[in-house]
């Protein structure tokens, strides 16, 4: 830190000292034009005049004054200015009384708002003046009357002038520090965001086939004596649904790890294309699965079509941990006007099999799925038995259609 930072940064912990430094400035200056002859035979002279004793009294009050400005500008205002007033009326007007007022008048106007300062400044002015012109012993014409007015009104404006700049100022600071603020809660929420969208695809993808797993490996257990050749395929069934697994989650935690690349995906690549692979692996755990579509044609957006695949994944894992070995499961997908519409059916035995509605990761998973792309998610137990899940997603998501050309 230089020294004059320093300097200024000692001045601001200490303003009475600053003040009192300005006022001991003030009566100095007023002091030496005092002796100021401004018109003599030959120019300006110094020393031909003896200030009057009441004058020098009233610099000094003046002065004195200067000290609180700061605390108390509109006090300080009225005592310079009746001193100043009552050199203008009884002493000569030469005298360099009025500098303190215009000091103090510069003080409110920079400390207070403007229509103080309009009010403040044109009664200072006019009664000042007034009285110089009216009262004093110069004639009203002269140029120290003049001058009078001339120096509060620039008091008055400067300081008006820096309120209104330290006012800029102050809100160009507030606009950087909200606008620092908002970016540091802007980056929380990304945060917050990317590792809920984690946590769903790591649920989605682990859960749907370690209930694959979980299946095929009891089904390997309960026939491994009686039916070695069933075990075997239930055993191979374990190991597709974990290859299946393990490739899934190199692909996310891949995602994770991308950097730098603006362009690089933000899901995994699953999307209803795969819907009939999706069948046939829970139809090989056991689960009856009937797929009917009517959306041929229809691109999806990449975050649309993965959406729809992990709420009929997760639908049909439900399906198989809640609905009993016996269940059969409906899954379509269709597009009805600007929406898409999946619906997962089963016939459990029972509503109490189902998923409580709103209770699991799951489920919540899929909420947050559908609410994120502004679609609607209705899930519940279906009268005489089993679940159903009903998920509508508008085919041109928010961030699709702010991009597309006006």
């Amino acid at each position: 830190m230089s020294t004059l930072d320093r300097t200024r940064c000692s001045l601001k912990a200490h303003p009475l000292a600053l003040d009192a430094a300005i006022a001991a400035g003030v009566l100095v200056c007023m002091v030496a034009g005092s002796f100021v002859v401004p018109r003599g035979e030959n120019g300006v002279t110094w020393g031909v005049r003896t200030p009057d004793p009441l004058g020098l009294v009233l610099i000094a009050i003046g002065a004195a004054a200067l000290v609180f400005r700061r605390t108390a500008p509109k006090t300080v205002l009225a005592v310079t200015g009746t001193v100043s007033l009552v050199e203008c009326v009884t002493g000569d007007p030469r005298a360099p009384v009025a500098m303190s007022a215009v000091i103090a008048l510069y003080t409110v106007a920079s400390t207070t708002d403007r229509t103080t300062t309009w009010r403040a400044g044109l009664l200072t002015m006019t009664v000042l003046t007034a009285a110089a012109m009216l009262a004093g012993s110069l004639p009203w014409y002269a140029q120290e009357n003049l001058a009078i007015f001339a120096w509060t009104g620039i008091g008055a404006t400067a300081g008006d002038a820096v309120r209104s700049r330290r006012a800029v100022v102050r809100a160009i600071r507030e606009r950087a520090e909200r606008a620092e603020r908002t970016r540091e809660e802007e980056a929380r929420r990304r945060v917050a965001e990317e590792r809920l969208r984690i946590a769903r695809d790591l649920h989605d993808v682990v859960a749907h086939h370690i209930a694959l797993v979980n299946v095929q490996a009891g089904v390997a257990a309960h026939v491994m004596d009686k039916r070695p050749d069933q075990a075997k395929e239930a055993l191979a069934h374990v190991r597709e649904a974990s290859r299946s697994a393990l490739g899934e989650l190199r692909a996310t935690v891949g995602l994770l790890r991308q950097s730098g690349d603006p362009e690089a995906p933000t899901e995994p690549a699953p999307g209803l294309s795969r819907l009939d692979e999706l069948a046939a692996t829970c139809r090989s755990a056991g689960l009856q699965v009937e797929v009917a579509r009517a959306d041929q044609g229809v691109e999806l957006p990449a975050t649309v079509d993965l959406a729809a695949y992990r709420i009929v994944q997760e639908a049909l894992t439900n399906v198989q941990k809640h609905a009993g070995p016996e269940a059969r499961a409906e899954v379509s997908v269709i597009r009805v006007g600007p929406n898409i519409e999946v619906t997962v059916l089963d016939d459990g035995p029972s509503a109490d099999a189902a998923p409580a509605v709103g209770g699991g990761h799951g489920l919540l998973g899929m909420r947050e799925r559908v609410t994120a792309l502004g679609g609607t998610l209705t899930t519940g137990p279906r009268y005489g038995g089993g679940f159903r899940v009903h998920a509508i997603l508008p085919v041109k998501t928010r961030t699709a259609a702010a991009g597309e050309p006006a």
